[in-house]
């Protein structure tokens, strides 16, 4: 694959409405494989979704309940500040992007995670 078209490429996560989502994901990160334990949980008294991410072949927590706010006009990358990472390679960029037309609510919150796309890829 030319590597014009793999920088091009990106994850769509599954998301359901469960307050405590556990999933493991293979992806190439920057051309280099890797392997993550992704926790998505919903917490009620701030009305938030958060992430929390794991580099699941050392079991390394990376990132620790992160909270998901949705990219509005300019791209929100959420790993911008975790550029440091993985020996400086980072943890590519991961954006909320709206999937409804109009969500019920400007990021996710308790019953709208669906109303959402959670993007995960190479760095911008």
């Amino acid at each position: 694959m030319p590597d014009s078209a793999q920088t091009s490429l990106y994850l769509l996560l599954p998301l359901t409405e469960d307050p405590r989502q556990v999933f493991s994901l293979d992806l190439m990160l920057e051309g280099e494989p890797f392997q993550a334990r992704i926790e998505l949980r919903y917490f009620p008294a701030p009305d938030q979704w958060m992430l929390s991410l794991w580099d699941h072949a050392s079991g390394e927590l990376l990132v620790s309940q992160i909270p998901l706010i949705c990219s509005l006009g300019e791209v929100n990358d959420l790993f911008a500040p975790f550029a440091h990472l993985r020996g400086g390679k980072g943890l590519g960029s991961l954006w909320v992007m709206r999937a409804a037309e109009a969500p019920d609510t400007p990021d996710p919150a308790e019953f709208t995670l669906k109303q959402f796309n959670l993007l995960w890829g190479n760095t911008l």
